[in-house]
């Protein structure tokens, strides 16, 4: 049978255009349909934006210690939300822009509309069927909200980088990363915050080091925490939202915006997978094998879609790693082996390898390496900044199984360490090794840790 395509892609974001672009350099015929923006959430309503909105709010943090360090404070500078938001839409529409000049040099056919499938070889977009040999599902996810009354006051992630103008007072419904990542950019822009999370402490799944000084940090700067809690309902009174908490006394929480972050589900609804016999998890997710292979011989899914690492250049090497088996007749597997991991807020935190936790529960005898410390930074202020740096190391072998960090540049400082565990480093390899002084991430480097 001749097909249309060799590779048709449904979603552009960074693992389809990653698919496709990689496709396109084997000789591949590639076709893409993406119903939204190019870029898919990371561009366009997740890392990019957010981490524009962090540089934002550390000019706000570092205004107030500039007076240590000389400054003066005779002059206070104003901060418009409208204009920067403009210029945060801007930058994003340049990265689309220069995503669909990629695909055209490649040849890549674009189409910018809803695809479902009719079977396992043939879309429909628009009425039109088209037929290819390969598919690959690189959908992504999308927000979830828990059912509770009045949950359609509250706002995604999503349109968070829309918001018209900054809350006075912001409710945060959830203490992962996302929840904790805003709650410290919209503190540092004087929000009055609070943050209403499930579990005993925020940060699920990361070290406990990690969870608790990331919370101390933010607590610091009056970001208000409400743990072990969930919220009954949410009412619109007088003008303002008013939460109520599923607590013995039924706290009540007033705010002008609400923002729920409890989590990311697959986007694999109404793509008619059926059709095509590709089946789900229970989740929702869709089942693959180790080369991202479906149920279905012929299609493939990477990415948030799957039941794996949810993270962008996890979704990227998956990507590669499927065209190099499939069309570079390399037979490759992604390595979720000691994938790093971080939290943009102040404190900035980051991770590699497993957590002291982890590590215990899978039996293995350990030694842990931490330290607490007032980074330089902050040694002429008044604020009670503190840095912490934590290494796991397996007992027997001097193997370090993870490393973690709070603290300024902890996300570089953590990524960089990544390669030398991932080559299996010692714990005697970091206390031979010389570091750079005086920086932060020395401090991995002394024997004194």
């Amino acid at each position: 049978m001749t097909f249309d395509y060799d590779l048709f892609v449904i979603g552009a974001g960074s693992g389809g255009i990653a698919a496709a672009k990689a496709a396109a350099s084997y000789g591949a015929r590639v076709a893409v349909a993406e119903q939204e923006a190019l870029g898919g959430t990371c561009v366009n309503r997740g890392c990019v934006p957010k981490k524009l909105i962090v540089y934002a709010a550390d000019f706000a943090l570092k205004d107030k210690i500039a007076n240590s360090y000389g400054w003066s404070d005779d002059c206070q500078r104003h901060f418009d939300w409208t204009l920067f938001i403009k210029s945060v839409h801007q930058q994003i529409e340049s990265i689309q822009t220069s995503y669909l000049e990629q695909l055209q040099k490649a040849g890549i056919e674009l189409f910018q509309s809803h695809a479902t499938f009719v079977d396992a070889h043939t879309i429909e977009i628009n009425g039109r069927k088209l037929t290819s040999d390969k598919i690959l599902i690189a959908v992504g996810g999308y927000p979830i909200k828990p059912d509770i009354p009045g949950i359609d006051y509250t706002l995604s992630s999503r349109e968070m980088f829309n918001l018209p103008y900054l809350p006075k007072r912001l409710a945060i419904i959830g203490g992962g990363y996302i929840g904790v990542e805003f709650s410290s950019m919209m503190n540092a822009f004087g929000c009055e915050v609070t943050l209403i999370d499930r579990d005993e402490m925020i940060l699920s799944g990361f070290d406990s080091e990690i969870r608790s000084g990331v919370q101390e940090g933010l607590s610091k700067r009056g970001v208000r925490f409400f743990h072990n809690s969930t919220v009954k309902q949410i009412k619109y009174s007088e003008e303002i939202l008013v939460l109520t908490l599923d607590d013995d006394s039924q706290t009540i929480i007033p705010a002008d915006t609400i923002l729920v972050a409890t989590g990311r589900a697959p986007n694999t609804e109404n793509l008619g997978l059926e059709n095509a016999l590709v089946e789900l998890g229970e989740k929702g997710a869709i089942k693959v094998d180790e080369y991202s292979r479906t149920t279905q011989e012929n299609i493939f899914a990477v990415g948030d879609c799957t039941d794996r690492v949810q993270l962008t250049p996890v979704a990227i090497a998956e990507a590669n790693a499927f065209v190099n088996t499939v069309f570079g007749k390399k037979p490759q597997k992604p390595n979720y082996d000691y994938v790093p991991s971080a939290v943009f807020a102040r404190p900035e935190a980051a991770s590699v390898g497993m957590s002291e936790e982890e590590a215990r529960e899978n039996g293995l005898s350990i030694k842990c390496y931490h330290k607490s410390f007032q980074p330089l930074l902050y040694q002429l202020t008044k604020e009670d900044e503190q840095a912490t740096i934590k290494v796991v190391v397996e007992e027997k072998s001097d193997s370090v199984l993870g490393a973690h960090m709070v603290g300024e540049n902890a996300a570089d400082i953590i990524q960089s360490l990544a390669v030398a565990i991932r080559k299996g480093i010692t714990k005697q390899d970091l206390d031979e090794s010389l570091g750079i002084h005086p920086t932060t991430g020395e401090q991995f480097l002394s024997k004194s840790l």
